[in-house]
């Protein structure tokens, strides 16, 4: 199956070392998937009359789609690669996911966006970024 990250990975005229392309192109796909549900929530979350009440929970939304948006560009760049940049934006990445999945949770029984975004942030926090070696 073909997809702009897998594309472009194939077009990238270097060697990329011994990068697994499968689970670094799933990495990539994931947070941009993300950063659009984040999106979509927060936004939801402003349209809903409690917004008061889910303050912190359109600053979560948007803090994830901001950090996963800047790793799919971090792991989409591989001229100069530092694996500890990688490994840092990876785990900071994770660590905002759940953060915004916990936090989207406790506002599921009573928004229906809330409930969409609140397990895919906590199973890509927990299964879907992995340091790509």
């Amino acid at each position: 199956m073909s997809s702009t990250v897998i594309d472009m990975l194939a077009t990238y005229p270097a060697y990329l070392g011994d990068i697994d392309q499968v689970k670094l192109t799933r990495c990539i796909e994931e947070c941009i998937a993300c950063a659009q549900a984040c999106t979509a929530c927060a936004d939801a979350c402003l349209s809903e009359g409690t917004v008061g009440g889910l303050a912190k929970c359109i600053r979560t939304d948007m803090d994830c789609a901001d950090i996963c948006t800047a790793t799919a560009a971090v792991l989409s760049r591989h001229t100069g690669y530092d694996a500890n940049i990688t490994a840092a934006i990876l785990k900071a990445c994770a660590m905002v996911c759940k953060a915004c999945g916990d936090e989207c949770g406790q506002h599921a029984d009573m928004h229906e966006h809330c409930r969409v975004c609140a397990p895919r942030l906590v199973a890509v926090a927990t299964d879907g970024l992995r340091p790509v070696p």
